[in-house]
C-alpha cells in the first residue's frame, strides 16, 4: 500500500505538523457552528467553552505559556471528541503597562525620544504596531503548539468590542456609586509615574539597617524601621491592647519640635494588627506612605501627612531634607538620629523591596487622587442587599464554583475577606480610556462623549485587569445579546449558548490578581458566575527546580524545543506526571524521552499497518476468548483513562496511557502477536486485535499528541473522517 510506504520512514515531525494543522483549520473543525453543520455536534449536545487566558502582546511565549496551552489543548480536543459543542475562544492582552513600559525603551533607545516627544496620538500609534507584530508572532505560536482555537472568534482586550463592554461596566458601576475618585495611598512607580497594581509588583530581597531609635530625649517608646526618612510623616505610634510595657501611655499625644527639622504631633493608640514580638513591639505610624498604616489610620481617625513626592524626594519643610531623593534623606535622618543620641541600634536584615516589574523603579506607597472600585459598598440586587466582595466570596460558600486543587479555595476566601478598594487608574496612554467627562464642576459618565466641544475627558486609563476581568463574557458578545437565541448556532448567540463557561484554566499565581477579578465583574456585570471549574496550574522549571527565566540564563524556547522534538513531545513533556497547582521540571532529557515514545508509536503502527493489509473496523469478525480477554483489559484501562479526563487528572491519564501503549501494547501484545502471526496461529483473531487496539489508542492518545496521532490515522485505510472529530473510545 502507498501510504504504508510513508511509515517505512522515521518519522520527521518538521514534515509533518505545518501541513497536518493546516488540515485542521481548512476543515473548519475549531468552530462549534461547522461541527454542528457537519453532524460532528449535536446542536442540542451539552456545551464545552473555556477561553483563552489572553497572552500579553509584549512579546513571545515561554514555556510557562506551552505549559498552559498543552493542558487546554487537551481539555478541548477530549471534549470535543465526546460530541460536545466546544469552543475555544483566542485572544490576547494589550497588557498596558507592560506594552507601553517596553515600547518606551525602545522609543529612547533608537531615537533618544520620550512619548511626551511624540504626542499621545503619534506614540499610541507606534504601540499599535508593536502589539500587532508581537500578537501575530504569539499567534504562530500558539499553532506550532497544535492549539484547536476558533480564530474566527479571535479577541483583543482593546479591540472595539472589548472597548463596548468596558464602557458598559464602568458606567453601570459609576451608576451605582461602586466607581469613586478619591485620595488613597496606592503603589506608585516614580520612574514610570503611574500607580501599579500588587501583581505588578516584584519584591527583591535585599540587605537593609533596621534602625531602633526615639523621636526626641523624652519621648517614651522606642520604634524601629528601615526607613527612617519616612518618620517625618508619622502621626502616631501603635502598639498591641495587651502589651503591659505601654499600656500607661496609650491615649497620649506628644508633641516633638523637632525631629529632623520637622515638627511631629504622635499620639500612642492600641491596635491588635500590631505585633508585640516584631522590633520594639511599637509601630511608628507613617499614613500617607504605607498601605497598611493608611488602615490603621482609618480605624483611629488619624491625619495623614504626606513627605514624599511623585519624584520619590522629600516634600517637607525642612532645610535638612527638602527636596532631597529618599535614599539621600535616609542617611541624613540617620545621622540626625546619631548626632542627637537618639539611635538606640542599626542592625543588618534582609528585606523585600517592592519594585515595579516593567520599569524596575523603587515602589513607593503614595496618597494619590485616583480613580477605585468600592468592594464594601451595599448595592441592591433583586432586592437584595449585596456587596461586591459577598459576590466574589458567595460562590465559594455556595460551591457554584469548583477550584482545582481544592487547597486554594482557603487562600481565595481569605484573600477576598481582606480585600480593599481597588485602584483601577493608571497615569499612561495606552489602555481603555475612563470613560468621564468634565466640563467645569460638571461631571458625565457614559458610554460615548456628550455633545459639544467643551468636554474634557478623563485622561488617565484603566488598570489592565478590569478589561481581562470581563474575558469570559466580553468575548462571547456581551452586552449585544439581547436578540440571541439559546440553541442557535452562531456567534451572535455565544453568550447564551457558551457562559458561563466550563473551566477556566491559568497560573495559580494570578488566582487573586484575574481570576478573582473575573468572578468579581462576571457575577456583578452578568449575574452569572463566569465559569464552573477553576483548573490552576504550577510554574514550570529547570531540573534543578529553577525557575527558569532569561535573565538566570537556564530559559528553555518553546519553539527551539518543537523545531528539535517536536510539539507532541513538548506537549507530552509538561503533562506527565504534573497534577493542578504543582510546578513542572523540564529539560531536554526529558523531551528527548518523549520524542522516543513519538518514535514507538510510529514504529509500532507500522508494525500493525504492515501486517494487517488492508483491514478494516468492519473486517473485525470472531476474536478468540484470549484476545476477547486483552480488549476487556483494555477496555477497563480506557474506562479509568476516561475518569482521569472527566476529574480533570490529565497528568494521570497521559501517563498511563503513555504505559499502556508503550509497555503492555508494544512491549508485550505486539510480542506476543509476533510469534503467533509467523506460527499462523489464529492469526485473524491476531490481526483484528492489533488494529482495534492500535486504532483506538490513538483516539485516546490524541488529546495529548495530536500531532503524530492524526498522521497515522490518516494512514489507516478505513480512517474517513479527521482523527480530531473521531468519538472518544467508550
Amino acid at each position: 500500500m502507498q501510504e504504508n510506504e510513508e511509515l517505512k520512514k522515521p518519522y520527521n515531525p518538521n514534515e509533518h505538523e505545518d501541513l497536518i494543522y493546516k488540515k485542521w483549520e481548512d476543515s473548519g473543525f475549531f468552530n462549534p457552528d461547522v461541527c454542528i453543520e457537519k453532524g460532528i455536534a449535536d446542536k442540542d449536545a451539552d456545551y464545552f467553552s473555556i477561553v483563552l487566558p489572553p497572552p500579553n502582546v509584549t512579546g513571545t511565549l515561554h514555556m510557562g505559556s506551552a505549559f498552559m496551552l498543552a493542558i487546554e489543548d487537551t481539555m478541548v480536543r477530549y471534549n470535543r471528541m465526546l460530541g460536545k459543542k466546544t469552543l475555544w475562544v483566542p485572544g490576547t492582552d494589550h497588557a498596558a503597562i507592560a506594552t507601553q513600559s517596553k515600547v518606551e525603551k525602545l522609543i529612547q533607545k533608537e531615537e533618544g525620544k520620550n512619548r511626551h516627544d511624540l504626542g499621545r496620538i503619534e506614540f499610541l500609534k507606534i504601540v499599535e504596531k508593536f502589539a500587532q507584530e508581537n500578537h501575530d508572532t504569539i499567534v504562530t505560536q500558539m499553532k506550532k503548539m497544535g492549539c484547536s482555537l476558533d480564530w474566527s472568534r479571535e479577541a483583543f482586550t482593546l479591540d472595539e468590542k472589548r472597548n463596548l463592554a468596558v464602557k458598559t461596566v464602568f458606567k453601570k458601576m459609576f451608576d451605582d456609586e461602586l466607581i469613586y475618585k478619591g485620595h488613597r495611598v496606592v503603589n506608585w512607580d516614580p520612574k514610570g509615574q503611574t500607580t501599579i497594581s500588587d501583581d505588578e509588583i516584584v519584591y527583591e530581597e535585599r540587605k537593609a539597617t533596621m534602625y531602633t531609635f526615639k523621636y526626641s530625649p523624652d519621648f517614651p517608646i522606642a520604634i524601629s524601621t528601615t526607613r527612617p526618612e519616612t518618620k517625618v510623616g508619622d502621626t502616631a505610634v501603635a502598639v498591641n491592647p495587651d502589651d503591659t510595657r505601654y499600656q500607661k501611655y496609650i491615649g497620649q499625644t506628644f508633641e516633638i519640635k523637632d525631629f529632623a527639622g520637622e515638627r511631629l504631633s504622635i499620639k500612642i493608640i492600641a491596635d491588635k494588627e500590631v505585633d508585640p514580638e516584631f522590633g520594639t513591639g511599637a509601630l511608628g505610624v507613617t499614613p500617607a506612605h504605607s498601605q497598611i498604616d493608611e488602615g490603621i489610620a482609618q480605624r483611629h481617625d488619624l491625619p495623614l501627612k504626606p513627605v514624599i513626592n511623585e519624584y520619590a524626594r522629600m516634600s517637607v519643610e525642612s532645610s535638612l531634607l527638602k527636596d532631597k531623593k529618599v535614599t539621600e534623606a535616609r542617611e541624613i535622618v540617620v545621622g540626625w538620629l546619631k548626632d542627637k543620641n537618639l539611635m538606640i541600634k542599626g542592625e543588618e536584615v534582609s528585606q523585600n523591596v517592592s519594585t515595579a516589574e516593567r520599569t524596575g523603579g523603587i515602589i513607593e506607597p503614595l496618597p494619590k487622587l485616583q480613580w477605585f472600585i468600592n468592594v464594601n459598598k451595599e448595592f441592591e440586587r433583586d432586592g437584595k442587599k449585596l456587596t461586591l466582595k459577598k459576590l466574589m466570596l458567595g460562590v465559594i460558600e455556595k460551591e457554584e464554583i469548583n477550584i482545582i486543587p481544592e487547597r486554594f479555595e482557603k487562600e481565595y476566601t481569605h484573600w477576598i475577606e481582606n480585600l480593599r478598594d481597588w485602584c483601577i487608574s493608571r497615569q499612561i496612554w495606552y489602555g481603555h480610556q475612563i470613560p468621564v467627562y468634565y466640563k467645569g464642576d460638571e461631571i458625565y459618565c457614559g458610554l460615548e462623549k456628550p455633545e459639544g466641544n467643551d468636554w474634557i475627558q478623563d485622561e488617565d486609563t484603566l488598570d489592565t485587569w478590569f478589561s481581562s476581568g470581563l474575558w469570559t463574557f466580553s468575548t462571547l458578545g456581551w452586552p449585544h445579546f439581547a436578540e440571541a437565541s439559546r440553541g442557535k448556532p452562531g456567534p451572535e448567540n455565544d453568550f447564551v449558548n457558551y457562559h458561563p463557561t466550563t473551566v477556566l484554566e491559568t497560573g495559580y499565581d494570578i488566582l487573586f490578581f484575574w481570576v478573582a477579578r473575573m468572578i468579581l465583574m462576571s457575577t456583578y456585570a452578568t449575574g452569572q458566575i463566569p465559569f464552573e471549574n477553576v483548573y490552576l496550574h504550577g510554574l514550570v522549571r529547570d531540573n534543578q527546580g529553577k525557575k527558569i527565566s532569561k535573565s538566570l540564563g537556564n530559559n528553555i524556547d518553546p519553539l527551539d524545543m518543537i523545531l528539535k522534538y517536536s510539539a507532541d513531545s513538548v506537549r507530552m513533556a509538561l503533562m506527565v506526571g504534573t497534577g493542578p497547582g504543582n510546578d513542572t521540571k523540564i529539560s531536554e532529557e526529558k523531551l528527548k524521552a518523549y520524542k522516543h515514545f513519538a518514535n514507538k508509536i510510529w514504529n509500532a503502527s507500522r508494525f500493525v499497518l504492515e501486517n494487517t493489509g488492508s483491514l478494516q473496523t468492519s473486517d473485525v469478525g470472531s476474536l478468540t476468548e484470549k484476545d476477547q480477554g486483552t480488549i476487556k483489559e483494555y477496555k477497563e484501562i480506557v474506562k479509568d483513562i476516561t475518569s482521569d479526563m472527566e476529574s480533570y487528572r490529565f497528568y494521570l491519564a497521559a501517563d498511563k496511557i503513555y504505559h499502556y501503549f508503550w509497555h503492555t501494547f508494544a512491549d508485550i501484545i505486539i510480542e506476543d502477536c509476533k510469534k503467533r502471526i509467523k506460527e499462523n496461529d489464529e492469526a485473524d483473531s491476531v490481526k483484528a486485535l492489533l488494529y482495534y487496539l492500535l486504532r483506538e489508542q490513538l483516539k485516546l492518545l490524541h488529546p495529548f499528541m495530536p500531532f503524530i496521532t492524526e498522521k497515522i490515522w490518516s494512514l489507516l485505510p478505513d480512517s474517513k473522517n479527521l482523527l480530531m472529530v473521531e468519538k472518544w473510545p467508550n
